[in-house]
């Protein structure tokens, strides 16, 4: 559970995108009791067969979902669970919410990651601290997407790491080292999507229902005019890889993320003034506990290298524990936003900001 105030500034700003039309950035200045999930789980029949039922609500958003999945672990080489998950693509996607630094994620995060989609996916560990997770999934993001609009294209996400140090990473693989590790904890690893995206409307329609691709610029890719004026993209290939390391020592936390992003082979019902779009960036984001296991501080950065624009930011954030668990936690954090890319209610960030976010939180886990 997790409530949050969020102030965005400017309250109000135009900027312009890449094919100089003016936009009009709002700033939001809110108190929400932002998202609630729930999750039941256990085995059925045998104790191989497990079952996941996730009640997922993001006020924010007035979304309402229930989600599942179903697996059976045939050994520690190999898991197979059909349903719900994350595509993978990059390192939090990889079931370590809610534990992050911040309580959602970091720019160039949220910008190059896919999100959640119906599949079927494989885990395992098939050598000594490696471990895998395979996936072939319906789309970057079923949200809001019924099964008619679907294309007929399936989709491959792919993750790896290797965590050579202790063999664990802390419980979720977490961000920030709460555990006080005595030993140098580490993870390294790599992740890869693709999927051949479709704008789930009408070409007569210029907002388009796939709203998981944006441009450097903040422009949702399939809208219409987005590459050229009177022109829409129907279909397009999105092809993305990232490269991550993390190292946690005696309450010390370094998480580092490369992001490579390309868009083409575009279906479009006129002439583009080009055939693809290349995008990279990173982030870092590094903690400390001066009070173990009490108070921990934070920074972050992420940089974003566009085809139509560069997008930066820098933040400072610190998590206050007061109970004996980092299931409990009161966070505060100020970023520092250039021309940000991204566009979410869920997230901190708005489409061409380029200003500060404040933002103060309570969550608990239980």
């Amino acid at each position: 559970m997790l409530a949050r105030y969020m102030n965005q500034m400017p309250g109000s700003q135009e900027y312009k995108d890449h094919l100089g039309n003016p936009q009009q950035m709002d700033g939001r200045n809110d108190i929400l009791w932002h998202r609630v999930q729930a999750f039941i789980q256990g085995w059925i029949y045998d104790p191989r067969l497990n079952y996941m039922i996730t009640l997922w609500t993001v006020n924010a958003t007035n979304q309402v979902a229930i989600a599942g999945s179903m697996s059976f672990r045939f050994n520690k080489y190999f898991n197979l669970t059909a349903g719900i998950n994350a595509f993978p693509g990059t390192r939090s996607l990889g079931g370590s919410h809610p534990y992050w630094l911040g309580t959602d994620r970091v720019m160039a995060d949220e910008y190059f990651r896919p999100g959640f989609t119906s599949g079927v996916w494989a885990t395992g560990e098939p050598f000594k601290n490696v471990h895998y997770n395979v996936m072939v999934g319906d789309n970057l993001s079923e949200l809001g997407i019924s099964a008619a609009k679907l294309n007929r294209h399936l989709g491959y996400g792919a993750s790896i790491w290797w965590m050579p140090g202790t063999g664990e990473f802390g419980p979720r693989g977490a961000y920030g080292d709460w555990e006080f590790h005595d030993s140098l904890a580490t993870r390294m690893g790599g992740s890869f999507a693709h999927h051949r995206e479709n704008r789930y409307s009408n070409l007569s329609q210029n907002s388009p229902d796939n709203t998981a691709i944006r441009l450097s610029d903040a422009s949702l890719f399939f809208a219409g005019g987005a590459l050229a004026p009177g022109v829409t993209v129907q279909e397009a290939n999105f092809t993305q890889y990232a490269i991550d390391a993390g190292f946690k020592y005696r309450g010390g936390f370094l998480q580092f993320e490369y992001y490579f992003r390309n868009l083409n082979k575009f279906d479009a019902d006129g002439t583009l003034p080009l055939n693809s779009i290349f995008d990279h960036g990173f982030m870092v984001q590094a903690a400390f506990f001066p009070i173990p296991k009490k108070l921990e501080v934070y920074g972050a950065t992420s940089q974003i290298y566009g085809s139509f624009n560069n997008a930066s930011e820098c933040l400072l954030g610190a998590n206050l524990y007061p109970f004996k668990t980092r299931n409990m936690r009161l966070n505060g954090q100020v970023i520092a936003v250039k021309d940000s890319p991204v566009s979410s209610v869920f997230g901190y960030y708005t489409g061409g900001q380029t200003g500060t976010t404040l933002s103060i939180s309570a969550s608990i886990l239980f």
